[in-house]
């Protein structure tokens, strides 16, 4: 079954350029946003990313994601192709690596004086707690006062023998930037719109990158399916709001594909209750899209 997909009434001018230049800091080979404006600047393109962030304490929790925000490799070449996303310089562009190594030092530095402080605010707070417990329960058994004064001593000096701090449950304030994305005019200067990001290459990336600018000019939103089984989940409409109507699998036109796969990801996509969209970038620079719906065994 081939699908038709209409126009919508508003269609996106993809090649318009965005009036805020999005920065973006890449970690290896990720391309990642780390300030809020530039979150709420990507979410009015229609671009959803998927947040990465999360406490220090709690590393592999997943209920509460926050920054930075992982860019698909197809929002990123779409970002470029816009002008509305820039790569930062260098780290060691004009001696900004020296400069770097030295914020890298204070800021450990800080940390220790600040772990160092709050060791002794601990240990204060679990001395407090040990002469409130044991006041209440020599007062309430009728001991001596003497005693139970000894006995104190005791404990406190006992305490502070083996008082140890983790630095686990250290209070640190949580970093929302990286160096080159203040707000200051002098940074940003550096975001330059023209700046290229990276280029692709693959014909693997090029006709995913087809499918998604093309649906995302549609007006769909889209994120990751690797966990679907496809390339893209596509929604309706902000993945906030709706459920994901589709699951895009991108193929050229004349690749061969196993009649089990078809039918593989033709059951999935009925199981999670989404249409499987067979995308395909052709020649002049359209998308032919099929759709396949599970209709039960024969």
């Amino acid at each position: 079954m081939t699908l038709v997909m209409d126009e919508p009434a508003c269609r996106e001018d993809e090649d318009s350029s965005s009036s805020h230049v999005v920065g973006v800091s890449l970690c290896d080979s990720a391309p990642l946003l780390w300030r809020v404006e530039d979150l709420r600047a990507l979410r009015s393109q229609g671009l959803v990313g998927a947040l990465l962030g999360s406490l220090p304490r709690t590393p592999r929790q997943n209920v509460r994601l926050g920054r930075p925000l992982l860019l698909l490799p197809e929002e990123e070449r779409l970002l470029a192709e816009r002008h509305a996303a820039a790569a930062l310089p260098p780290a060691n562009r004009d001696g900004e690596g020296a400069e770097l190594r030295l914020q890298v030092e204070q800021h450990e530095e800080d940390q220790q004086r600040s772990y160092e402080e709050q060791t002794v605010l601990a240990l204060e707070d679990r001395k407090s707690a040990l002469v409130r417990a044991m006041t209440s329960s020599h007062a309430g058994s009728g001991s001596g006062a003497g005693t139970a004064d000894e006995a104190l001593r005791c404990r406190v000096e006992a305490l502070d023998r083996s008082f140890t701090f983790p630095r686990s449950a250290l209070a640190v304030q949580l970093s929302t930037a990286r160096a080159g994305l203040a707000y200051c005019p002098e940074a940003r200067a550096f975001l330059q719109a023209d700046w290229p990001i990276r280029g692709q290459d693959n014909p693997r990336c090029d006709a995913r990158y087809q499918v998604f600018r093309d649906l995302r000019g549609r007006g769909f939103y889209l994120t990751s399916a690797g966990k679907f089984g496809g390339d893209f989940l596509v929604y309706p409409g902000d993945p906030l709001r709706f459920h994901a109507h589709f699951i895009a699998v991108c193929l050229s036109l004349d690749e061969s594909v196993c009649l089990l796969d078809v039918l593989a990801v033709a059951r999935l996509g009925s199981n999670v209750k989404k249409t499987v969209l067979l995308c395909s970038p052709g020649t002049d620079g359209g998308v032919l899209y099929t759709s396949l719906q599970w209709s039960g065994m024969v």
